[in-house]
């Protein structure tokens, strides 16, 4: 998986394929999308339209909650791929858990997408600790990544871990908490520092950390390229500590609690 990717949460129509067509352009080589999003055909346009080989793009697709019954879940996987006009993309997600569904239940599903082709690699996303340890006990492929709310003002050290433990990468969305945590003035006096922007330190500090990939989002054409050029200055472990410390002054998440049935871990 490469180091940073394009979410295309909320993008749609012509500025969702100009987007992804952008991104790729840039140098971006992962794009980040879901059936719950309703622009996986135009995600396929912008790929289409950016002239990079499918075969040098990571293509991320997820199964939404309302589909995880094994024969809703294989029509998903299989519509995700009509829209996005691939053979297969390269990870296949659980968007997120299932109230009603048994976890046992919906991962022997994303197995199956697995072999029969559907997918190249596997995953979760909005997965507690719990729910972890119970798709693991029940695959038979590596699970490669959670995907996750990830930012300065949320601390998911325990979640981090239990990746880091078993082998996986932690995906991390809305890593700028949907523009929350891009006036603060920590990362604003680190940024001024280096001579970029805040959310070029907030991504930084993301990269910086072992097996943690970001997904940031934008429609704007010039923050498209500048979230993706973070590969060209470093963070000393005082600001990656000051960053760090952050979440335990402030407190908030930005996805939608009540999508899930189990309590957070934080």
């Amino acid at each position: 998986m490469p180091a940073i990717g394009f979410g295309t949460w909320q993008l749609t129509g012509d500025t969702c394929v100009d987007g992804v067509s952008q991104a790729l352009k840039v140098g971006y080589r992962h794009i980040d999308t879901a059936s719950g999003y309703q622009n996986e055909a135009e995600v396929g346009a912008g790929i289409r339209a950016s002239g990079v080989p499918r075969d040098d793009i990571f293509l991320t697709t997820k199964v939404s909650p309302d589909n995880l019954a094994d024969d809703d879940f294989q029509r998903s996987a299989d519509r995700s791929l009509a829209q996005l006009g691939v053979d297969r993309v390269d990870l296949l997600l659980i968007h997120w858990p299932s109230k009603t569904i048994p976890v046992s239940h919906t991962i022997r599903s994303l197995n199956k997408a697995l072999e029969r082709g559907a997918t190249r690699h596997i995953g979760v996303s909005n997965f507690t600790l719990a729910l972890l340890d119970e798709a693991w006990a029940a695959t038979d492929a590596p699970i490669v990544t959670n995907q996750c709310e990830y930012h300065p003002y949320l601390d998911q050290d325990k979640l981090l871990t239990a990746c880091r433990e078993k082998g996986m990468i932690f995906t991390a969305f809305s890593p700028f908490a949907r523009r929350g945590v891009l006036a603060d003035p920590v990362i604003g006096a680190i940024a001024k520092e280096h001579a970029r922007t805040p959310g070029q330190v907030i991504l930084r500090w993301d990269i910086q950390q072992a097996a943690v990939v970001p997904i940031p989002k934008s429609t704007r054409p010039e923050n498209i390229a500048a979230n993706f050029d973070v590969f060209g200055f470093e963070l000393s472990d005082e600001e990656m500590g000051s960053i760090n410390a952050l979440s335990r002054t402030h407190q908030l998440r930005v996805a939608n609690p009540a999508a899930v049935a189990p309590q957070w871990d934080t």
